[in-house]
């Protein structure tokens, strides 16, 4: 009876354990039998576009036309009729220096050429008579009644008259020359504007004491510029430089004024590079570029930034897709490579990947595959870049995420459709 019991107990568990196998095998074709889904990505045609290429750069915003004023002479301020944003008229009186040192040099100046063509007349008049004593006793030799000694001491006098009376003249020269500078220096104690403008800088106050070039760099007193005619000047990489001429139309944008947008012409490539950080990993290389605002608003003042576009090169009808479509690929070739350096036989040669020039690829898509093909490219704008050669118009060319297309995606990898239903949120196809 014991036995009959353990008998049925032994069936019982094994038919339990069938069950249980039974349901897992079940279990695991419906769940685990499913195909993996593939890598969820977005989608663009190649299509026929207009593509604008641009250099964008940032830069400040300055008057085309600005002088810089600094004194030639040193003094103090005496008058100073204008104030900064006052506009001014070519020729005004902008700042006069105290004049009374220099109209002392000018004075003592005068006074000595004054004397030193006082002495030149006594010089002539002495040279005249020794001159004229001269061809007297020379007269007399001829007659016999002067001596030959007395004609020589005559003959002497009269180069010695000649000489000092040179030596006047240069006298009078030197005079004439200090007088001018005197009064040249006496001139400048008074500064007047050299064109038509605003005066959009002032660095000095009535009283102050300036110093003029003559001794060091000058003293900066303000800045008169011509606000009617502004220019951007924009740094450009030296690799993007090559890209711009003289000519080329820019689009030019304030931090100041949102949402408003200048049309200027490129007018200077500097011919010079701006380099910083030289010779460290942070070096920098840049060429200033000048950009005339063809119309802007009045309130745009000197200083204020800005970020251009540059328009360099455009085409038009040309075969184009979303420039984050676009990834560099390098393959993989394999290599062997002695384990020990030196070896001859085959012995100990390890196997090794190196990596081939990475080439530019896109992934179009084959239904729930996408294929990678090796493109040409050319010019591109901010959205979308040409392509020259490894696509035809229409071909689906994956646009999305940029891990994906990055990274991820492979040659005749799964992939599935994101799409967008009606409602705006997002929707994976099966």
């Amino acid at each position: 009876m014991a036995n009959g019991k353990k008998v049925k107990s032994r069936k019982k568990i094994i038919w339990i354990v069938v069950g249980s196998i039974f349901i897992l095998i079940i279990f695991r074709v419906a769940f685990c039998g499913k195909k993996i889904p593939g890598i969820t990505v977005q989608t663009e045609k190649a299509a026929r576009r207009d593509i604008t290429q641009l250099v964008s750069a940032t830069g400040i915003i300055n008057p085309a036309y600005q002088v810089v004023i600094t004194p030639e002479v040193t003094g103090e301020i005496v008058e100073l009729p204008v104030k900064e944003g006052d506009r001014v008229k070519k020729n005004q009186l902008l700042i006069r220096i105290k004049p009374d040192s220099y109209i002392a040099q000018r004075d003592r100046a005068k006074a000595n050429l004054e004397s030193a063509l006082a002495t030149l007349g006594m010089r002539k008049i002495e040279k005249d008579y020794i001159e004229s004593n001269f061809k007297r006793t020379e007269q007399l030799y001829r007659e016999g009644v002067s001596n030959k000694q007395e004609l020589d001491r005559v003959q002497s006098d009269l180069a010695s008259s000649l000489a000092q009376l040179e030596a006047q003249k240069a006298f009078v020269q030197q005079a004439q020359a200090t007088l001018k500078e005197s009064n040249e220096s006496l001139n400048k104690t008074a500064l007047y504007a050299p064109m038509d403008g605003t005066v959009s800088k002032l660095n000095v106050e009535l009283g102050e004491r300036v110093l003029g070039s003559g001794f060091s760099q000058g003293t900066d007193l303000m800045t008169v510029a011509d606000l009617s005619k502004m220019e951007a000047i924009v740094d450009v990489d030296e690799n993007d430089v090559v890209l711009i001429s003289i000519g080329d139309t820019a689009k030019v944008e304030l931090d100041a004024f949102k949402n408003i947008t200048y049309k200027g012409l490129v007018t200077q490539i500097a011919n010079s590079a701006k380099t910083t950080g030289a010779g460290t990993q942070q070096e920098v290389v840049n060429f200033a570029i000048k950009i005339t605002l063809n119309d802007f608003n009045a309130q745009v003042r000197p200083g204020m930034s800005c970020n251009t576009d540059i328009e360099v090169e455009t085409k038009n009808n040309v075969l184009a897709i979303p420039i984050q479509s676009v990834t560099a690929r390098s393959e993989e070739e394999p290599r062997e490579e002695q384990a020990a350096a030196g070896g001859e036989s085959n012995f100990g040669k390890v196997s090794k990947k190196k990596q081939s020039k990475p080439k530019e690829v896109v992934f179009v898509m084959d239904k729930d595959t996408v294929a990678m093909k090796e493109v040409k490219i050319g010019i591109s704008d901010n959205e979308f870049i040409e392509v020259i050669s490894g696509l035809k118009e229409g071909d689906q060319v994956v646009s999305g995420p940029y891990r994906a297309i990055s990274s991820e995606l492979q040659d005749k990898g799964k992939v599935k459709l994101e799409v967008k239903p009606k409602n705006g949120k997002k929707k994976n196809s099966n």
